[in-house]
């Protein structure tokens, strides 16, 4: 029916046709509410409950912020917050220097192997936390092979939670810092260069300027990443005692969900400190970008390429064996008195033990982690920046979409267990399954795979919408055919980043699984704790397989589709 003709109709008539002429915006609309009812059951509710249940007492009866009096009064509880701070202090002064020199050889030398060396210094990512803990007891533990370097000292306490969380946290800066480093405009280093500006004085007043909220923004990072890290301490912390292990210790030690909600609300105000922080250093960053910068292109310094070649191969080899340290361990008969090689950790002590089905749980939870939360990300990404309408939901949407970055996982696990396990709650259905797990795992890492999303559609011309609107297209049949093609370089981005965590996370569903759910990196914490510090290295070995496998397919997928579907991409001779 053409225009004219709705025009020449009754008022009334043309009443009812205009709705069902535009009936895909309103479906557009509705799945953008039914989209922030989601982000609200799912984070705002939970977070709700903590500040609820953080007035209350065990009886459920109003008492202000007496369990907070309490909680300060407590001179252990108070020493836990000294603490966490100071390890994160300590864990951000060492790892943001480290990971900025290992970045900066990448990008200002001609050092060779630098795909290899970038790869190599990523590995800690497929890895639970868990890991580096193993190892580093295997290292300089009481019956540990350079326990003699420490002379004297334990590493059990907050030199191990350092140790180990340098590691853990190291590729998470570097891949900041080396994102700042790139984004480096090279006509001011010619500039400098052709003005006979020193070295060093051109790396004070070109390099660190221009990189500057790179190097705050991964600080903040790693801040937050190390306050609210549980796994570390919990291994290798022995009576040293910080905010994370707190929460366990109040809710699952003496069932005191009342003051573990306390301590949550405590552990949340650095890390939403540091996230306020991030989120205003990204936004000055973008302010910097310029169209008409050109990449720096360093030039060959033999004894600088030396220099630096022989840092990140130091580096890489030290990473390498934290990692082989834990894999060796799992090999072995018995630490450190028969170092024979045996499979009886993989064999009797998870396969015959029964915990064998944790790895497989943990295989299915990432699977449908990787495909519900791509699928609902991503989908919501596009309804969020690419339809119309609702403006004033689109920017609460925004807001929740924000929020998972600064809440750390055992906040949002706890307030999983206030919400979803309240008997009045029709959800409640869902405590305690698989799906409490997935959901909870994709809003714990919502953020970071919305940003990669809405990055991807805004490099994607509005006029493709704007063309199907005006030709009266569905905008689900542009998604399906003009958008999900070209942005398929980030949808599987997105589905590598949420399998690999959903597989090595263990903060945020230590409180929701059951005896049938248990997770892999959960099995590992109860293996260590039941001293099988072999078996719990075996399936950290197994995790660490199962991620990588899962990026070498990501890989080789990746190729084979993008040659398909990104052929528009690539330059034309003619």
């Amino acid at each position: 029916m053409t225009t004219a003709t709705v025009e020449a109709l009754s008022p009334a008539t043309a009443t009812r046709i205009k709705p069902i002429a535009h009936w895909h915006d309103r479906l557009s609309q509705l799945l953008l509410l039914g989209m922030c009812l989601a982000l609200v059951v799912f984070l705002l509710a939970p977070l709700a409950m903590i500040l609820v249940k953080s007035v209350q007492d065990r009886d459920g009866a109003f008492v202000g912020l007496q369990q907070f009096r309490d909680y300060f009064d407590t001179p252990a509880l108070r020493q836990s917050i000294v603490h966490t701070l100071s390890i994160a202090g300590a864990v951000t002064a060492i790892t943001v220097p480290l990971a900025f020199s290992f970045a900066y050889a990448l990008t200002r030398s001609c050092m060779p192997f630098k795909s290899t060396l970038r790869l190599v210094a990523l590995t800690p990512i497929l890895a639970p936390s868990l890991l580096p803990a193993i190892s580093f007891i295997q290292w300089f533990g009481t019956q540990g092979v350079l326990k003699w370097t420490l002379g004297g000292a334990s590493v059990y306490g907050p030199t191990g939670i350092i140790i180990s969380s340098v590691y853990a946290a190291f590729p998470h800066a570097l891949m900041i810092v080396l994102t700042a480093l790139l984004l480096a405009d090279g006509r001011l280093y010619e500039a400098a260069e052709s003005l006979g500006t020193p070295t060093l004085r051109r790396f004070f007043t070109i390099t660190l300027p221009g990189a500057k909220y790179g190097l705050i923004s991964a600080a903040m990072v790693v801040f937050s990443y190390t306050v609210s890290e549980f796994g570390i301490p919990k291994v290798i912390g022995g009576n040293f005692n910080v905010l994370a292990l707190d929460i366990f210790k109040q809710v699952i030690g003496q069932q005191n969900f009342n003051k573990g909600a306390v301590v949550s609300l405590v552990l949340l105000v650095p890390v939403l400190v540091a996230f306020v922080i991030d989120s205003t250093m990204q936004g000055r960053l973008q302010a910097q970008f310029s169209s008409r910068a050109v990449p720096f292109a360093p030039k060959p310094k033999p004894a600088f390429d030396v220099a630096m070649l022989g840092f990140c191969v130091t580096v890489c080899t030290l990473l390498l064996a934290v990692l082989g340290m834990a894999i060796y361990t799992s090999f072995i008969k018995l630490w450190p008195y028969d170092k024979s090689f045996s499979m009886r950790h993989y064999t009797f002590g998870l396969v015959d033990g029964g915990v064998i089905s944790a790895f497989f749980n943990s295989l299915e939870m990432a699977f449908f982690t990787a495909l519900v939360g791509t699928v609902l990300i991503f989908g919501g990404a596009y309804l969020l920046e690419k339809t119309r309408g609702m403006s004033a939901l689109r920017a609460l949407i925004r807001l929740l979409a924000a929020i998972p970055m600064g809440v750390p996982g055992m906040v949002l696990g706890l307030g999983y267990i206030f919400f979803f396990n309240h008997p009045d709650n029709p959800l409640n259905v869902l405590y305690h399954g698989m799906a409490i797990l997935v959901i909870s795992t994709i809003i714990h890492y919502y953020t970071s795979s919305h940003l990669t999303a809405v990055t991807a559609l805004k490099a994607l011309d509005n006029e493709f919408e704007a063309v199907s609107a005006s030709l009266k297209v569905p905008f689900y049949k542009t998604f399906f055919r003009v958008t999900i093609p070209v942005c398929l370089p980030a949808i599987l981005d997105i589905g590598r980043y949420l399998f690999v965590n959903a597989m090595t996370t263990i903060s945020a569903v230590v409180f929701l699984y059951s005896p049938d759910t248990k997770l892999a990196s959960l099995a590992i914490l109860n293996l260590d704790d039941a001293g099988e510090i072999g078996a719990a290295a075996a399936m950290a070995t197994l995790i660490v397989a199962a991620s990588t496998t899962v990026c070498v397919i990501y890989a080789v997928v990746t190729r084979f589709l993008l040659v398909r579907t990104q052929a528009w991409r690539r330059p034309v001779t003619v």
